[in-house]
């Protein structure tokens, strides 16, 4: 029995031309490795080739209810047997949003751990990007590894307030069952919740933030926290120390850090073996460069900071554009029909914000798996593009290698995005489009873009977790 095609994300389709033919590529994502371009189909036409685009590009956003088959045949008849058998195909799976794919053909981030060159022996390859096992013990890892110990005190004076503070975060109380004596309102929870930013806690004085590395050694008796027969004890210095119990299987609420991820080693590229922009060589394809996703990193997290800061400060408060313009940065550039969203709306739109930058913290690119991701990414890229790039040459963004593909966002927005019909919501002609009963929208297939369905998961990606809680 043969093995079934594992079904890939397809996220748009695109055209390679040269003198002698036309090609058109399918780009396909999959979370566990990179994105890859698949062949679809080759004609001697460029203009049949655009058109071929096109159609399939409508049918990725559309339904097959709404879904007008009369263009495509029209160009069918225009194309030789093989490639029109083969467009119709391609539009199919367009209509399903996804893509399928012979089994072992989907790389895995883990099957390209090691660069080989062609002139070297296997035994020469050289990292390109370390994973680290979840259950690795100290002796396994290759690399140093450091411990980070931070001891920060907080004087609650203030508990109703630290805990509506908490639950304003997304905290949920332990059972009392699970709760000390003097603390049957789990203070200490919310505090060790709202603990994990930098920002003031209200309710809160903070008494004591300090910190200290360590490099584990092997040869020192030094283990990793998870594989430690102890607790790990801390010791600051004049008397302070401290026991982090290690909870295992926990989920954490995600966290930007203040510095940027690897990019060198979570995108290395490759370098071009020349300029020309028709070369069809693999290597001087598009890429998302070093450089490039620091970029859009920084502006993703600077987004979610200024909507955390924002949506608490204008609660469940309408924005009023024409009183407040320019006040209340992330939210008055949102589209008008999310200006009488509620502080809960405004605060999971800063999350989606948080969740690109750690899909490129983790060196995958950043994949909108909803509306509202959608949207924050189209910012997040836009404001990249109007960044004076020549400023970011010192410092840690400065040592990152340069190609020639580097703030290329044009090219981002074009391969990031499934369709751009939340820009459309920006449009006064297409007032109403978001309305899924609405004619237009039917006709167009978009789907509910109406404020409340802005976190609804995408059907052709894997949706986040819903368990995930908020950085801040």
């Amino acid at each position: 029995m043969s093995a079934q095609p594992t079904m890939a994300a397809l996220r748009g389709f695109h055209c390679e031309h040269t003198p002698s033919k036309s090609r058109i590529l399918a780009l396909v994502h999959h979370r566990e490795g990179p994105a890859s371009l698949q062949a679809v189909l080759t004609c001697r036409h460029p203009e049949l080739a655009q058109q071929a685009v096109g159609i399939l590009q409508q049918a990725i956003g559309s339904s097959a209810d709404a879904w007008k088959p009369e263009p495509l045949e029209k160009l069918c008849a225009q194309l030789p047997d093989a490639p029109a058998s083969s467009l119709r195909s391609a539009a199919r799976h367009a209509l399903a949003g996804v893509w399928p794919m012979p089994p072992g053909s989907l790389l895995k981030w883990e099957q390209i751990a090691y660069v080989v060159d062609d002139d070297s022996d296997e035994d020469d390859a050289v990292p390109r990007a370390v994973r680290t096992p979840n259950d690795a013990r100290l002796a396994d890892l290759a690399g140093p590894v450091i411990r980070v110990e931070v001891l920060r005190e907080f004087h609650v004076h203030d508990q109703q307030a630290v805990l509506k503070a908490a639950r304003s975060a997304g905290w949920e109380p332990q059972p009392n069952d699970d709760l000390e004596g003097d603390d049957p309102q789990d203070v200490v929870g919310a505090v060790m919740w709202l603990g994990e930013s930098d920002s003031e806690i209200d309710g809160a004085d903070t008494i004591t933030d300090t910190s200290q590395g360590l490099r584990l050694r092997t040869e020192k008796g030094h283990e990793v926290a998870d594989w430690s027969e102890e607790a790990v004890v801390a010791d600051f210095g004049a008397g302070l120390r401290y026991t982090a119990a290690v909870r295992r299987g926990e989920p954490a609420t995600p966290s930007i850090r203040k510095k940027s991820p690897d990019f060198a080693a979570l995108f290395a590229t490759e370098a071009p073996h020349c300029d020309d922009p028709e070369c069809e060589d693999e290597q001087c394809q598009w890429q998302l460069t070093p450089r490039t996703a620091d970029v859009l990193y920084t502006e993703l997290c600077v987004l979610a900071d200024q909507a955390y800061d924002d949506s608490g400060e204008l609660g469940d408060r309408p924005v009023v554009p024409d009183e407040q313009d320019g006040h209340w940065g992330v939210f008055s550039y949102l589209p008008k029909l999310t200006f009488a969203a509620d502080l809960q709306w405004r605060r999971r739109f800063a999350r989606a914000a948080d969740d690109l930058a750690s899909d490129l913290g983790r060196g995958q690119w950043p994949e909108p798996t909803c509306t509202a991701e959608e949207l924050a990414l189209h910012l997040a890229i836009r404001d990249a593009g109007d960044r004076e790039v020549e400023g970011d040459a010192a410092g840690d963004h400065g040592r990152l290698p340069t190609h020639r593909d580097d703030y290329d966002f044009g090219m981002c927005s074009e391969v990031f995005f499934q369709d751009t019909d939340v820009l459309m919501l920006y449009n006064a002609r297409f007032d109403g489009i978001e309305d899924p009963d609405g004619e237009t929208n039917q006709h167009m297939g978009i789907g509910d873009l109406r404020a409340a369905a802005w976190f609804e998961p995408f059907l052709n990606v894997e949706a986040r977790d819903p368990h995930r809680g908020f950085r801040r």
